[in-house]
């Protein structure tokens, strides 16, 4: 019986029916498997997924600082989602606005559910625009608002028209497709339909590009920023850690998309594609190898020679300026194993950044994958959709005769399609070693289990399941707001990651702790109905 055999020999008929094919090992590294990925959890076991909305409002909305992202629904909805992630943000330039540190929601109660809540969403726009006048608005819907039917598309058209502003409403309700997933289609197709391209300048630099699927967590954004500043480009926007509503008005304008986190943003990549020319190619600042063959993709596709010397020469500095704590970090590092269950492609680009440091990724998986973050973009004709996807609306954009520009030609296209990862994902089967496991939507059960049986060193994952597996015994930090740490990508950031690694590593506290549930009782009580009762 191997590892894999072993979680599913406790699963009843019913539930091992619906998870065996959610959890592969793999025999022979690079061989293509089939995995079963988006699709609803089973009812009962405690999984760590997030809502339609707040995939919607938490990740792809929520770090835009200078638009109001409103949330239309209970106080709860709106407080779920605000100020956990560290989508860290600055205004630039006098009068700059930044909203990220407000929470705002109508505040739902048991009579706007019976008698609708339009009402009070025009009533608390009123206020938003009295206090904070901000030149865009964004309403995002929550389960309720969905079943009573309160139509926020109308609220929307409203606010455009009484105040002469951008505002996008997102029928974002939690209920809606399988997770947090269905959420980021959602906002995807919104930017599209409302705000890229709305901006009125003119086509930017040669070296012009948008950095799509980066949230700024910890100051991620930033740091690849600079590198890319540092070479020679323009980041003309942000989508959408420290994003900014106005720059992504023109993001029309960039010659080349950079797609960080694949499963969050490919839909604006493909569209931005069909309607502006863009081409996209799949980029990962998360490692040092990795930030090093991302930025000499670039300058290939770039084909310029002053780029690719400054590429060059800016790699050389970064690397000797860490050199001495990457040697350092690598010896003390080389040979753990660690188990990484995140989401976005996260779970891709950390084993990654842990080969850096010659940490072995044992067990992996993702909250909201499709297949095709498993497998790869080939599978893409092969995936039938169901239902759930059906819910999502699908965009075709045409061509934009005004703003329609191509930067390579077809020939030049399709010879850099076999030398650089343009417009296309390999998938994290590919970079998994023979007898580690993957698991698509990893439960409480599940992520015991496999840390049972693997015993990795350390366990990166989410908010929802930390302090479980630390109270097992095994150190973890989680990678949805990096434990308050950070930046983690390119350069310095692999080092800091590698400094919090090590720190963890060195310290399982938990591990000299004993549970008192373990060897006394924590609960008493007397049978009802008897004399002490």
């Amino acid at each position: 019986m191997n590892e894999r055999e072993k979680v599913l020999d406790q699963y009843s008929g019913r539930v091992f029916k619906n998870r065996k094919d959610h959890i592969i090992e793999l025999d022979e590294a690079g061989v293509p498997q089939v995995i079963a990925a988006n699709s609803r959890s089973i009812p009962g076991l405690m999984v760590n997924r997030g809502c339609c909305y707040a995939g919607c409002k938490g990740v792809v909305l929520g770090p835009i600082a200078d638009a109001v992202v409103l949330t239309h629904g209970p106080i709860g909805c709106g407080f779920y989602s605000w100020g956990t992630r560290r989508n860290k943000a600055k205004p630039e330039g006098e009068g700059a606005k930044n909203y990220l540190q407000y929470c705002f929601s109508t505040d739902m109660q048991e009579p706007d559910i019976v008698f609708g809540g339009e009402k009070k969403l025009r009533q608390a726009i009123v206020e938003i625009m009295e206090i904070f006048q901000p030149k865009c608005i964004f309403i995002c819907s929550t389960c309720p608002v969905g079943l009573i039917g309160d139509d926020i598309q109308a609220v929307a058209r409203w606010v455009k028209s009484t105040y002469k502003i951008a505002c996008a409403a997102f029928s974002c309700e939690g209920y809606k497709g399988v997770s947090q997933s269905a959420g980021h289609h959602i906002a995807n197709n919104g930017l599209m339909k409302e705000i890229i391209g709305s901006g009125q300048a003119k086509n930017s630099k040669k070296f012009a590009v948008n950095l799509l699927g980066e949230y700024n967590i910890g100051g991620d954004g930033w740091e690849t920023e600079r590198l890319l500043k540092q070479i020679g480009y323009e980041v003309v926007s942000v989508f959408t850690g420290d994003g900014s509503f106005e720059k992504m008005k023109n993001a029309h304008t960039a010659n080349l998309n950079l797609v960080q986190c694949h499963r969050s943003i490919n839909y604006i990549a493909e569209m931005m594609k069909a309607k502006y020319g863009i081409d996209w190619i799949k980029v990962n600042f998360i490692g040092i190898d990795e930030t090093i063959r991302s930025l000499r993709s670039l300058a290939i596709y770039f084909d310029d020679a002053g780029l690719k010397q400054r590429t060059e020469e800016v790699i050389a500095d970064e690397l000797a300026a860490i050199e001495d704590q990457r040697q350092y970090y690598r010896s003390r590092l080389t040979g753990y194993t660690a188990g990484v269950f995140v989401g976005g492609s996260r779970s891709h680009h950390y084993q990654n950044l842990l080969l850096d440091f010659g940490i072995k990724t044992v067990i992996a998986g993702y909250e909201f994958a499709h297949r095709d973050d498993y497998e790869g973009r080939e599978v893409l004709p092969d995936i039938k959709p169901d239902a759930d996807s059906k819910n999502i609306e699908q965009l075709s954009p045409v061509a934009d005769e005004a703003h329609y520009h191509l930067t390579l030609s077809k020939e030049r296209f399709a010879e850099l399609q076999n030398e650089i990862d343009l417009e296309t994902y390999h998938g994290m089967f590919r970079e998994m070693a023979d007898g580690t496991v993957t698991v698509d939507d990893f439960n409480h059960y599940e992520t015991e289990k496999l840390i049972e049986l693997f015993q990795p060193d350390i366990f990166y994952s989410g908010i929802k399941d930390k302090y479980m597996i630390q109270k097992s015994g095994t150190p973890s930090r989680q990678l949805h707001s990096y434990d308050y740490s950070g930046p983690y990508a390119c350069f310095t950031g692999a080092i800091n990651f590698a400094r919090d690694t090590y720190m963890s590593i060195s310290a399982p506290a938990w591990k000299y702790l004993t549970p008192p549930w373990l060897v006394s009782s924590t609960l008493e009580g007397s049978i009802g109905g008897t004399e002490n009762a």
